[in-house]
């Protein structure tokens, strides 16, 4: 029986949800460790400079607690990652490297409460997600998939992605994880080894030892999970063309087979060309391209980044995918931000790259079509859309009511407009806000002046109810 092509939803521009903490981007994993936290300080203050806030609702998360935690990783894993720190790591003996800290993941000082506000956004935009109040959520402090349930791995500690996954099924018969991070997406794909209700499928860089030396095509699942682990091995320097020609009929394929509820997207940025780990060409656009097209079924979609170590290059692949996500097109000419200096000597969001590749293409057609066919005949041997029984849904790892409790019992009574109802307030395409370039009655635009309340113009003859815009308090 022939397959229904997957009806595309583009009729209408997705609510997305934003999800950072400032705090974020000040944790330090050490002077020469590839892993710089500032990268997602980068990222944000673009999309701030970019104005892409003012069409998100955006949200500052919660701390996750121990116990929320808890749901899946061990209780002495957590115990120890709640009370080590670089004073106290000797005192504990043998015990740390029973959780494989160290060199790749070393204990820096903030470390709980880095792992606690990562987690915490992937796990409020799964929350949002499940109650529909928001199409596309993001957060790009989240994506640390090698961690495992009771140890650290490749520079992660929390495995987010596992816990937003898990909130997610408790609304969702089916979720769809896709990885594009150079790397294999282990952790993430152990945690759901056995199940049918989530397929992992993981795009990444296999052999030569190259890390986590995991993700051959033969790693298929076992149990009531055999099929449902999808690996795409590919070779050094595949490009923009290779990439795509295995990735969208792959993807596409999957769909039809599975039909997930819901997607967790994976953006890892480490797959770009001149990344300071990867050994992939692939460019800002052939990256964004993926998350275009999975945004394009039209599924309740959870967005994250990843790897990614050259960071200003980090910083531009995801506020052009931010974009994308939100259906706005951006000027290629990065605007004025507190940290251009990054940028230089180019300054654009997309610069053209003219130095040849460090890596050749390795990646035949010969190659890519035989794991396309080798895949493609795993997927024949699916059950077509497994089902799940009926269950109690089990209660959400943060309440949605604490927070706006929280709002009106901290309510200022002299402040007119919050500052959360102006986190979550969206400028629309066709509205004007106070800090609009001006146009007068003969569209007369008074270039590079924002409208200041003191600035008088002719029309101000009524009183107007006034509107107010959207400050982004993340400064």
């Amino acid at each position: 029986m022939a397959e229904f092509p997957v009806q595309l939803n583009t009729t209408r521009k997705s609510k997305v949800s934003y999800f950072f903490n400032n705090e974020v981007g000040n944790y330090y994993y050490g002077a020469y460790h590839p892993m710089k936290p500032h990268r997602l300080t980068l990222t944000h203050n673009l999309i701030l400079n970019y104005e892409l806030w003012k069409k998100m609702e955006v949200y500052r998360p919660r701390p996750c607690t121990a116990e929320q935690l808890l749901n899946y990783h061990s209780e002495d894993y957590i115990d120890f990652l709640e009370r080590v720190t670089p004073e106290t790591v000797n005192h504990f003996g043998d015990v740390y490297k029973r959780f494989n800290v160290g060199d790749d993941c070393p204990v820096f000082d903030g470390l709980w409460e880095y792992c606690s506000l990562y987690t915490a956004g992937s796990i409020e935009g799964a929350l949002k997600l499940n109650h529909q109040q928001c199409d596309i959520a993001i957060n790009w402090a989240g994506g640390l998939h090698h961690a495992r349930r009771d140890e650290a791995s490749g520079f992660c500690y929390i495995n987010d992605i596992v816990l937003a996954i898990l909130e997610l099924l408790k609304y969702h018969a089916r979720v769809l994880y896709i990885d594009i991070d150079i790397h294999h997406g282990d952790g993430v794909q152990d945690a759901f080894y056995t199940t049918d209700r989530v397929m992992t499928v993981s795009f990444h860089k296999y052999g030569d030892n190259f890390f986590p030396a995991t993700g051959d095509v033969t790693e298929m699942g076992e149990q009531k999970g055999k099929y449902y682990s999808v690996n795409v091995p590919l070779r050094d320097g595949i490009d923009d063309r290779s990439y795509h020609s295995i990735f969208k009929p792959v993807i596409q394929s999957v769909i039809d087979f599975y039909r997930p509820e819901a997607i967790v997207l994976q953006c890892g940025a480490d797959s770009l060309r001149l990344d300071r780990l990867g050994c992939f060409n692939l460019s800002f656009k052939g990256h964004s391209e993926c998350v275009r097209f999975v945004k394009s079924f039209g599924l309740p979609l959870l967005v994250l980044g990843g790897g990614g170590y050259t960071i200003r290059n980090v910083a531009r692949c995801w506020t052009l995918e931010t974009s994308v996500l939100l259906d706005t097109e951006v000027a290629n000419d990065l605007p004025f931000n507190d940290y251009l200096e990054y940028f230089g000597p180019d300054f654009q969001l997309n610069p053209e790259i003219t130095t040849p590749p460090r890596y050749d293409n390795l990646n035949s057609r010969q190659y890519l079509e035989q794991m396309r066919v080798q895949v493609m005949e795993n997927l024949r041997q699916l059950q077509h859309a497994p089902g799940v029984q009926m269950h109690a849904v089990p209660p959400d790892a943060f309440l949605m009511d604490e927070e706006s409790d929280d709002i009106e019992n901290n309510r200022n009574p002299d402040i007119r407009v919050s500052q959360q109802d102006r986190d979550r307030n969206i400028t629309k395409d066709n509205e004007y806000y106070d800090d609009d370039y001006v146009k007068d009655k003969d569209n007369f635009q008074l270039d590079n002046i924002k409208k200041k309340p003191w600035i008088k113009t002719k029309k101000k003859k009524k009183k107007k109810k006034k509107k107010y815009s959207a400050l982004i308090p993340l400064l």
